[in-house]
């Protein structure tokens, strides 16, 4: 089966499992944040590993740095909303830490992937 681009960066492969861990992790979450970090959680999870495919997509290299910024700023919303769930107890601490984790490696990835796009090319 053929794959796109995006399917072979260990950036998008990192998040698209942290996007899986975060659905796992919420379906114990109280039903009266289903609407609230539950919805946001996931939403903010999917937002990182979609920008990065969109933006590989992208033809411009302008284009495509923007893309890995917002996937960027979606995983600073996810760790936002995993340190308020934790702070509530909606986590336990081994989960949270290991979340936290991978969103290190996956912003390290993020910020080395927009490097090498917009290298020489500014």
């Amino acid at each position: 089966m053929h794959k796109f681009s995006f399917e072979k960066l260990d950036v998008w492969i990192e998040s698209k499992e942290l996007t899986k861990s975060i659905y796992n992790l919420t379906l114990s979450f109280p039903d009266s944040e289903k609407f609230g970090l539950v919805s946001q959680l996931r939403r903010a999870s999917v937002s990182i590993c979609s920008n990065i495919a969109e933006g590989t997509s992208r033809i411009s290299d302008k284009d495509k740095a923007h893309f890995i910024s917002m996937s960027y700023s979606s995983t600073m919303e996810v760790l936002n909303q995993l340190i308020l769930s934790y702070e509530l107890e909606y986590i336990s601490e081994t989960n949270y830490s290991n979340c936290r984790n991978r969103i290190n490696s996956i912003t390290n990835k993020l910020n080395s992937l927009r490097n090498y796009i917009l290298k020489d090319k500014n």
